[in-house]
């Protein structure tokens, strides 16, 4: 499906130095550096509210409303995360939003802005920003991070209601040094532009 379209791991380095190059409103370029950092869906994190952050645990609490799942989620915050929160607070000044929506239709930041951006770095049928949870997925379970621990951050259930049933704040730890992790393997990625695999 098109919504779903994603890049191959071998196109990562390109993707993020393409991000980085961006030279629209500087507000999309970091939603989508935020998005490939948490992979989140796109509507969970487009419509966050700076009260779900608690900077000093560095976590974010999504609450069960917007999730899909209808389930509070948490996401750890890694350092390279707070650094992009810190740029998108002076941007969106006193906004209640994190994303705040370009008119008074809009309340926050929309799909079709993410899609339009990835459209005009090249991505138009490539990637999308659903796209990023699925690079994300498949390159930690190929990188041997465990399966339990990166389903949770997804906030998959399983198909089995009883497995699908777990605390919100489950493997908590692991999921902390895991989104570290992660935002290492981005950045390293982009520093030096190959193609290699992040291990725990």
């Amino acid at each position: 499906m098109v919504n779903f379209a994603r890049i191959d791991r071998r196109d990562l380095p390109k993707l993020l130095k393409d991000i980085e190059l961006y030279r629209g409103n500087q507000l999309t370029r970091l939603a989508l550096k935020l998005m490939v950092l948490t992979f989140l869906r796109t509507n969970e994190m487009l419509k966050a509210e700076w009260n779900e952050f608690d900077f000093e645990n560095a976590r974010w609490d999504v609450p069960k409303e917007r999730m899909k799942m209808k389930k509070p989620h948490i996401v750890p915050l890694a350092m390279q995360t707070l650094e992009i929160l810190d740029l998108l607070r002076s941007l969106s000044g006193d906004s209640k939003w994190v994303f705040p929506g370009m008119g008074p239709k809009n309340t926050t930041m929309s799909n079709g802005t993410i899609l339009m951006a990835l459209k005009r770095m090249g991505y138009k049928g490539e990637m999308t920003g659903h796209g990023f949870r699925g690079v994300a997925s498949t390159i930690l379970h190929e990188g041997s991070y465990l399966d339990v621990h990166i389903d949770v951050q997804l906030s998959h259930l399983k198909k089995n209601k009883v497995s699908g049933a777990y605390d919100y704040a489950e493997y908590l730890e692991p999921r902390t040094k895991m989104m570290q992790g992660w935002a290492d393997y981005l950045e390293e990625t982009l520093r030096s532009g190959k193609v290699f695999l992040p291990h725990p």
